[in-house]
């Protein structure tokens, strides 16, 4: 499971369909509905308010608007709450490690998307997280 900390933006067209599977299942981890994946790191971080829920559906919609964006039909009806803004905080050393992990991802699968995060030369993170300075977080398994 990867819930990107980097803007949706930055996925090519697999990683941005695979972002949203993904993130519907974190949603079905933290309602309670599975059995596998509930301690999963990446969800640790979710877990830290006190509506877990309410905070999978607020990164879930910045990837539906990402994905309208591009022209997709996401179904906003699998999102389990009404748009309420939450935020976290991210740390720019996890950025910077998933900026990589993404590169290494797109150079053989999407070579021109590639080129372009090469130019970047501020990495944006999803609109629900402020960055602070800081390391590779605890949760990620680099």
């Amino acid at each position: 499971m990867r819930l990107w900390s980097l803007h949706p933006s930055l996925l090519d067209q697999k990683g941005l369909v695979a972002l949203w599977r993904e993130a519907l299942l974190a949603q079905k981890v933290l309602r309670g509905l599975t059995n596998g994946y509930r301690s999963h790191p990446q969800l640790s971080r979710f877990r830290q308010g006190k509506t877990p829920v309410t905070t999978i559906s607020a990164y879930l919609w910045a990837v539906h608007d990402e994905a309208n964006r591009r022209g997709y039909s996401f179904d906003s009806l699998k999102i389990a709450t009404k748009r309420k803004p939450r935020t976290l905080t991210v740390t720019q050393g996890q950025l910077d490690f998933e900026l990589g992990h993404l590169k290494t991802k797109l150079r053989l699968r999407d070579p021109k998307r590639y080129r372009e995060l090469c130019r970047l030369r501020e990495i944006t993170a999803h609109p629900m997280f402020t960055v602070v300075a800081g390391e590779i977080e605890p949760w990620e398994r680099a």
